[in-house]
């Protein structure tokens, strides 16, 4: 637009058209979003840190306070691995916590309906916030595992108990399946918040299906309990050393294989139920 002069008059500036970068809606830019989202929310910060203090922390003390762990027919080494990764059963409720908000959290505030304004595919936003969520999930707790397992080995050594080793057998795949069934569970947590909707339920859900039902379970008769190592944390406790035992328990990769089922068919139905409600 060019300048307007008036008699007696300076001529008035130019005032050039805002710069609007606009560009398609790519997978790749959804999932630089969510990140950018994730990593603003100070409760994503406060659960991380919390879970790698309760897998490392949790470890250690066990570790130091018990008896020392002496390997023998009965007591395998990947058993002792595992009892020195039982803070990874409540660092389960905090990886729940982050799935469910990461998609509750943005119904609770309304920023959904900004976000599937700008995405209105909308799965691409699921899809996002699935990666996003294992990207950071995954290798964090893969890491905490380690560690804690190399901190408990150690101090087992220190205090007169068996040298356990990541080539023991079953150690290794006990120590990272640790991670594996975590990073699982967030996914299960994310697709329960896009289900739901609401952080109370979705938070009440997944405390009755990871913690409720199989207390519950394990005072029921014997007769009537057959499905229990199909359980969600049961089946993928079979990998890392605490699923169910006996005649019937899963072998490690079959009952992570059921727990990956669950987070499936749960995407699934997020995915199916985000496309066709409204925000």
């Amino acid at each position: 637009m060019s300048a307007i002069t008036r008699p007696g008059l300076a001529p008035s500036p130019t005032v050039p058209a805002p710069a609007t970068v606009a560009g398609p809606v790519t997978q790749a830019r959804v999932v630089r979003a969510e990140w950018t989202k994730l990593r603003a929310l100070r409760s994503t910060w406060w659960c991380t840190l919390t879970a790698v203090v309760l897998i490392v922390g949790v470890g250690a003390l066990i570790a130091e306070s018990g008896t020392p762990y002496h390997v023998s027919p009965g007591n395998t080494a990947a058993a002792g691995a595992s009892g020195a990764l039982d803070g990874l059963l409540i660092a389960q409720l905090v990886m729940g916590v982050v799935g469910v908000l990461a998609f509750s959290g943005e119904y609770g505030t309304g920023m959904i309906r900004a976000t599937l304004a700008v995405v209105p595919a909308r799965l691409p936003v699921l899809w996002a916030k699935v990666i996003v969520l294992v990207g950071l999930v995954l290798p964090v707790t893969m890491v905490c595992a380690f560690a804690d397992f190399f901190a408990a080995a150690a101090i087992e050594s220190s205090r007169g108990g068996s040298v356990l080793s990541l080539t023991d057998p079953g150690v290794l795949r006990t120590v990272a399946g640790s991670s594996l069934y975590l990073t699982v569970v967030v996914v299960i947590g994310l697709a329960l918040g896009a289900l739901l909707r609401k952080t109370a339920a979705g938070l009440s859900v997944f405390a009755a299906v990871f913690f409720v039902i199989p207390v519950v379970v394990n005072v029921l008769p014997q007769n009537i309990t057959g499905f229990a190592p199909y359980l969600p944390s049961n089946a993928g406790g079979a990998l890392w050393g605490q699923g169910v035992t006996g005649a019937h328990a899963l072998s490690p990769w079959t009952g992570f294989a059921c727990l990956c089922g669950y987070a499936v068919v749960l995407t699934a139905l997020a995915a199916w139920q985000l496309r066709r409600r409204d925000a």
